[in-house]
């Protein structure tokens, strides 16, 4: 792993094998420095609440940090419930949701344009 990007696992789970820092390439440059954090339930929770004031989980949360670098947090135990819901595997579902992470580091709100974006870079890998 490059300097500019890292992952926490803070699960007892197996983390799938994805190209996370390709796919951080490509959306936000090679520069941008970023942390991905696979948490469980508890702690998304209380991120979740603390930041957004919604008390429950949620499968990804992104922060912005500065210009240059920025935070995200997945929780695996939440996807993996959820993946069906989306036609998914866990694999796919947590490529595709840390692609909607750093599309949103980019500054981009919830919306079409969003979407444009996260189709570009999901075509790219495949997810």
């Amino acid at each position: 792993m490059g300097e500019s990007f890292t992952i926490v696992n803070r699960t007892k789970g197996k983390l799938p094998r994805l190209p996370f820092e390709r796919m951080k390439n490509e959306a936000l440059g090679e520069s941008y420095e970023l942390e991905l954090v696979f948490l469980g339930p508890k702690e998304m929770h209380k991120i979740n609440l603390e930041h957004h004031k919604k008390d429950k989980p949620t499968n990804i949360l992104s922060f912005p940090l500065s210009e240059k670098s920025g935070q995200i947090f997945i929780c695996p135990s939440y996807a993996k419930k959820e993946a069906p819901d989306f036609d998914r595997t866990f694999t796919n579902y947590i490529a595709f949701l840390f692609i909607h992470g750093v599309i949103h580091l980019k500054g981009f709100d919830h919306g079409s344009t969003m979407e444009n974006a996260e189709r570009k870079i999901r075509t790219k890998f495949n997810v």
